[in-house]
C-alpha cells in the first residue's frame, strides 16, 4: 500500500532578510480547526485586541487573520470592516505567518514581490504591512495578527515587540477558547448521558410499578395492576375492570397508558387497553379478555391502527 502523501508550504521568500518556515500543511490546518474558530461571530477580545495593536503601532487598521486552506479569514478587524475574508493566494499574510519573527515591509509598492497584490495595486491601496505570526503552543502557524496602513511606515523595536506581546496574547486567548467550547461540549456530552440514565430509569420504573393509585369517593384507593383485566374509554372518563371491581375515574386513554406497565398491558382500541396475559383469544378483529368475574370471557375489538403492534408483542407459533 503506497504512503499517503502530506503537502507542506514552502513559499517563496518574499524579500531578503526574512526567514520563512517550512510546515506540513495538512498538520497546520488540522491545528487551526481544532480551535473552531473560523466563521464564528465577533468576539470582544479579539476586536480589543485589533484596536490595541492599531493603536500602539500607530496604523488605521488591524486584522487578526486565520489562514485556510484557499482562503484568509478574518476573527477581528478595526479599519478594515465589511470583509469577512480574501482569497488566500492574493494576501500577505499567508507570508507572514510563515517568518520567524514580525514580518514588516515599509512601502509595499516598492516591493517587486508585494506590489500586484490587488489590496496594494488598488484600493484600499495599503502601503504599511507588519505582522506577526501567531504559533500554536506545538508550533504550527494558523494566522498573524497585522497592522497596515495607506502611507509608508516603520515600527520603533517597542512597537515591534508590542505586536509580538500581542499576538502571543491572541493566542492565548485562542486557547481559553478552544478549553471553554471543549468544556461546553463535554458538558453537553454528559447532559445528554445524564438524560439517557433518566430516562432509562424512569423506563424501568414504569415498566415495573405493580401498582396504581385512582380517586375514588375524595379518597385515594391502591390498585394492584396485576388484578387489572382491561380499560375501558368512556366519554371523559375510564372503566378500570380490575378483579370483581369496576373503578370509574376521571383520565384519558393516554394518561392511563403511561402509568400501567407498558410491557404488561397494550393499547388494541382507542377505547380499550387490556392486559397481555388475560388474552385467551383472537378471533377475527377482537381479541378475548378472561374479565376474571366466574371465568367470564368479553371481546374486545381491536382498532386496525393497534393490529400489527399487538400481534407484534404475542408470542405467535
Amino acid at each position: 500500500m503506497p504512503a499517503k502523501t502530506r503537502s507542506t508550504t514552502r513559499p517563496p521568500q518574499p524579500f531578503p532578510g526574512v526567514s520563512l518556515r517550512t510546515v506540513d500543511e495538512t498538520e497546520r490546518l488540522e491545528a487551526l480547526r481544532n480551535y473552531q474558530i473560523l466563521d464564528t461571530p465577533p468576539e470582544t477580545v479579539f476586536d480589543d485586541l485589533v484596536k490595541l495593536a492599531a493603536y500602539i503601532c500607530g496604523t488605521p487598521t488591524s486584522l487578526v487573520s486565520m489562514i485556510d486552506a484557499d482562503r484568509q479569514w478574518y476573527k477581528a478587524s478595526t479599519g478594515f470592516e465589511g470583509q469577512e475574508s480574501t482569497p488566500r493566494n492574493v494576501t500577505i499574510c499567508q507570508y507572514a505567518m510563515l517568518a520567524e519573527d514580525v514580518m514588516e515591509v515599509e512601502d509595499l509598492s516598492k516591493s517587486s514581490f508585494f506590489g500586484d497584490i490587488p489590496v496594494v495595486a488598488q484600493d484600499p491601496k495599503i502601503r504599511f504591512y507588519a505582522g506577526a505570526p501567531l504559533i500554536t503552543p506545538e508550533g504550527y502557524p494558523i494566522g498573524t495578527l497585522c497592522a497596515l496602513d495607506t502611507v509608508p511606515h516603520r515600527l520603533s523595536d517597542e512597537q515591534r515587540e508590542a505586536l509580538r506581546v500581542l499576538a502571543r496574547e491572541v493566542v492565548s486567548h485562542l486557547e481559553l477558547r478552544r478549553a471553554r467550547v471543549q468544556l461546553e461540549q463535554e458538558q453537553r456530552k454528559l447532559d445528554g448521558l445524564l438524560r439517557m440514565a433518566n430516562d432509562t430509569a424512569e423506563s424501568l420504573y414504569m415498566a415495573s410499578r405493580t401498582e396504581i393509585f385512582i380517586k375514588q369517593d375524595h379518597k385515594l384507593v391502591r390498585v394492584n395492576t396485576a388484578d387489572i383485566r382491561y380499560v375501558e374509554a368512556l366519554g371523559d372518563y375510564v372503566n378500570i375492570y380490575a378483579g370483581q371491581e369496576r373503578h370509574t375515574v376521571y383520565s384519558t386513554m393516554k394518561e392511563l397508558e403511561t402509568k400501567l406497565p407498558v410491557r404488561e398491558f397494550a393499547r388494541v382500541h382507542r377505547k380499550y387497553i387490556v392486559r397481555l396475559d388475560r388474552i385467551t383469544a383472537i378471533e377475527a378483529d377482537a381479541v378475548v379478555v378472561d374479565t376474571g368475574r366466574a371465568g367470564a370471557l368479553m371481546p374486545v375489538p381491536i382498532g386496525s391502527s393497534y393490529k400489527a403492534a399487538l400481534l407484534s408483542r404475542l408470542n405467535l407459533v
